[in-house]
């Protein structure tokens, strides 16, 4: 404790300039002169906030008042602060941890241990100042408190974030009205528009003080100097800063997020290898002389009813690009890839297991979660607890049942309508190729498919974006109908409702092109329609450049949107929030602002179920279609670099500090990616099999021409002879099949060879993921040691026997010695 940095003024206090402000309260009221709307709401509303603070004032909290005026209506603000006993009893009723003795150990990753044993430079590694200490701790107890590290200092024993969570369970706790009606809790009293905000304070402004003396620095600012500035790219994150300050959630949120863009780096390096390698393949492929070569000896049908005849050279460029993303070395990239997917799934799993125990999260779930403040207002009837024998709310299952699959059943007419713009977007871009070739002469007429697959990409990603804001509101509804117990509880079933939609809206698209799109053409003459319109057909170049094009439209596209709304959609909410923030001319002489009237002008921080969903669709993208776009992690890895940065901004300087939250591990979201990863191995062995050209290059080497010549013309079939009577010429298309329009023998031998693939794939992938997941296991067993460890010396703590604390203190010497190594390397940059 002699180590720990001196600490600026708080300027968070009570006009008594001690007193600590642990969370405000703020409502607005309008001038005399605009009092005439709603009065009675008005009464009713004062009537609750006077109850409600009458309550907060009996349960023990320390209560101060403060008025601005605006131009139109008055502001005020509600200083709460919980005295010593309060924090104590809530302390033990919340589960609260408290440090027992500090543990003088690095918390290096593997790539800092290995630099060092090699005495090599560290660029990613950075000194950031107010480092917090790491603990032994246990839970609280107020009749211990002399085995409590810190114990005789009672103004900073709590540390903040414990405060707010202290003062967070009050309100959430606090009747105002009837109970059987709801009338409970800070969160309904915002809703009904009684109160207009409820947050605990940031610690000073971000920008350091200049001065003499210099003034030390907040951990605000530290986290905003080494965290949120750009220039912070390439270095580990403050893990421990961002826990200390925003909570474990949050912390764990970030770790997870670096953890993935650092392993995202090889992914990159791979996929942009794999790419290389196709302008090699570009200028040596056989075929693609052939297709070039070929002038006007292969004539192919028309690709639409008034569309001529055309030369198969005239794709020579679009053939050729398309080998950029189909060439041998996407089957490499696919199995790297799903290995890839486990092993990162599973180092995190160790990952979070070291940061759970290191930040007292181990048993979170098990043992402290409580039922959520909505539930317990809302839930119509009680019932005893089998484990602790209190009467508790309690949902009737049933009911909830019956919900769950009411909203479910909303959410697969959701799914419908996700179908139905789909059709849509297929139509619009047959019609639009038609009117194309129809209205216009030249270039434009020769690049309608082009011009209509981009601009189809285009509008589909519009119609996504529109429809995933559409369902996630309706979610939102369905999910509190739904009335679940725990905030877990909640999160899990509104994250699966979500993800189940959004995987349907994002990726339905992207599964059209690479299996269905061209598989239900037909042949000349007898073509397969769709209300009136012929069947889509792959094009020049096949269905893989068509798919990589639909995956960088609508994952970079995305990317793109969200990084600019973030970057400006804060900033100017902010502007306009400051810009309605007018004082009266009394007020604005003021020159100091205090922080209540400070935070209180910043954005409400809207939680992580976005920025975990971003990423995880990212994660979706990277590996279920990487076959078909190696480029797909680079851009990932790019964009997650500067979505760190975008998150750490707002949060350190656009968003109110939100209470802090413990967490396990990231919920639900890790099932999601393990499903995912799951479905990448069986999408990307059909894509091979089936859309790639990789397999009937190969059928084609080993039973016919190992150098590929005449393959070109394999691939090609001849029109039937009542096409060529029709139209007094022959021409050829894309397919197996004989002049009857049969299907050739190669093309079920071929077939064979298709699933024969899709089986080896599958099986060998899935073995060397499953001896993956097994030699890598989830605990680290010095983190299973360890959380013995302090279970032992935390009973012993908390004894009754004096006598056992005079062992605990060389048990505590001896096991700070113990380091715990935290294997993430790239998990923090």
């Amino acid at each position: 404790m002699e180590n720990v940095p001196a600490q600026p003024p708080d300027q968070n206090v009570f006009s008594d300039g001690k007193t600590k402000v642990d969370f405000v309260l703020v409502w607005e009221e309008p001038l005399e002169a605009q009092k005439e709307e709603s009065n009675s709401e008005s009464v009713i509303h004062a009537k609750w906030r006077e109850a409600f603070l009458n309550r907060l004032t009996h349960s023990g909290l320390l209560i101060e008042k403060r008025e601005v005026e605006q131009v139109k209506s008055r502001l005020y603000f509600v200083l709460l602060s919980a005295p010593w006993n309060v924090m104590c009893f809530y302390a033990e009723e919340i589960s609260l941890r408290a440090p027992l003795q500090v543990i003088n150990s690095e918390n290096l990753n593997w790539s800092e241990k290995v630099m060092q044993k090699l005495s090599i430079p560290n660029l990613l590694s950075h000194d950031v100042p107010l480092t917090p200490p790491d603990y032994y701790t246990c839970e609280f107890r107020a009749n211990k408190l002399d085995r409590f590290l810190g114990s005789d200092d009672r103004d900073n024993f709590f540390k903040p974030t414990q405060r707010h969570q202290v003062l967070y369970e009050i309100l959430s706790r606090t009747p105002y009205g009837s109970v059987r009606r709801g009338q409970v809790g800070i969160n309904r009293l915002i809703n009904d528009n009684v109160f207009s905000a409820a947050f605990p304070l940031h610690q000073g402004s971000v920008e350091s003080c200049s001065g003499t003396p210099p003034q030390p620095l907040t951990l605000r600012q530290v986290l905003f100097s080494h965290w949120a500035a750009w220039s912070c790219w390439r270095k580990y994150q403050p893990l421990d800063h961002i826990r200390e300050y925003f909570g474990e959630k949050v912390a764990l949120y970030f770790a997870w997020l670096g953890f993935y863009t650092g392993w995202l780096l090889p992914a990159a390096v791979m996929g942009l290898f794999i790419f290389l390698v196709g302008f090699w393949v570009m200028h040596t492929d056989q075929p693609a002389r052939e297709v070039c070569d070929s002038g006007g000896s292969l004539v192919m049908c028309p690709v639409c009813k008034i569309c001529p005849f055309w030369n198969y050279s005239s794709i020579c460029l679009t053939y050729k690009a398309g080998l950029l993303f189909d060439n041998g070395g996407t089957v490499f990239l696919s199995v790297f890839m799903s290995l890839w997917a486990v092993t990162f799934l599973e180092y995190w799993k160790r990952t979070g297991s070291i940061l759970s125990l290191r930040w007292d999260c181990s048993s979170f779930q098990d043992i402290e979660e409580r039922p959520r403040p909505e539930f317990t207002a809302m839930a119509p009837m009680t019932i005893r607890n089998p484990v602790t024998g209190a009467e508790e709310p309690y949902f009737p299952n049933r009911s909830r049942l019956n919900r769950t699959l009411t909203s479910f059943s909303i959410l697969i007419i959701m799914i419908a309508v996700v179908l139905i713009f789909l059709t849509a977007i297929i139509l619009y871009r047959s019609i639009i190729t038609l009117l194309i070739y129809n209205s216009t002469t030249g270039f434009i007429s020769d690049s309608a498919t082009k011009i209509a697959s981009l601009s189809g990409s285009v509008l589909n990603l519009v119609v996504i974006l529109i429809l995933s804001r559409v369902y996630t509101m309706l979610a939102h509804i369905l999910t509190r109908w739904e009335m679940h117990r725990t905030q877990s509880d909640y999160e899990d079933m509104f994250t699966l409702k979500v993800f189940i939609f959004q995987f349907v809206n994002f990726y339905s698209s992207p599964v059209y092109i690479a299996f269905f799109k061209g598989r239900f053409v037909g042949v000349p003459g007898k073509y397969n329609t769709l209300f009136g319109v012929r069947n889509e057909d792959c094009g020049a170049g096949g269905c893989l450049i068509q798919l990589a094009q639909e995956l960088l439209v609508i994952m970079v596209g995305k990317q793109i949107i969200n990084n600019v709304q973030e970057l400006l959609t804060p900033k100017l909410k902010t502007w306009w929030h400051r810009r309605s923030f007018r004082k009266g001319k009394d007020e604005e002489k003021k020159q100091e602002v205090p922080p209540w009237e400070r935070d209180y002008q910043l954005l409400v921080c809207e939680g992580l179920f976005d920025e975990y969903l971003e990423m995880v669709l990212q994660f979706g993208f990277i590996t279920v279609f990487v076959a078909a776009c190696p480029l797909a992690p680079l851009f990932a890895l790019i964009n997650n670099w500067v979505e760190i940065r975008l998150d750490a901004h707002k949060f350190v300087t656009e968003y109110r500090r939100p209470v802090a939250e413990q967490a396990q591990d990231i919920g639900i979201w890790l099932q999601i990616m393990q499903l995912i990863s799951h479905i990448a191995v069986v999408a990307n062995a059909f894509l091979i099999a089936f859309t790639s050209s990789f397999l009937p290059r190969a059928y084609y080497k080993f039973t016919r021409d190992s150098s590929l010549r005449g393959f070109t013309n394999f691939t090609l079939s001849n029109s039937q002879k009542s096409y060529m009577d029709i139209h007094n010429s022959t021409c050829k298309y894309q397919d197996l099949r004989d002049d009857d329009g049969k299907y050739r023998p190669e093309y079920f031998e071929l077939l064979a060879v298709r699933l024969g693939f899709v089986i080896v794939f599958e099986h060998v992938v899935f073995t060397v993921g499953r001896l993956i997941d097994v030699m890598v296991p989830d605990v680290p067993e010095e983190v299973q040691i360890k959380i013995k460890r302090e279970h032992y010396m935390a009973k012993e703590a908390l004894a009754e026997n004096q006598a056992f604390g005079k062992k605990l203190a060389p048990l505590l010497e001896e096991d700070s010695m113990v380091q715990l190594q935290v294997p993430a390397d790239p998990t923090q940059s």
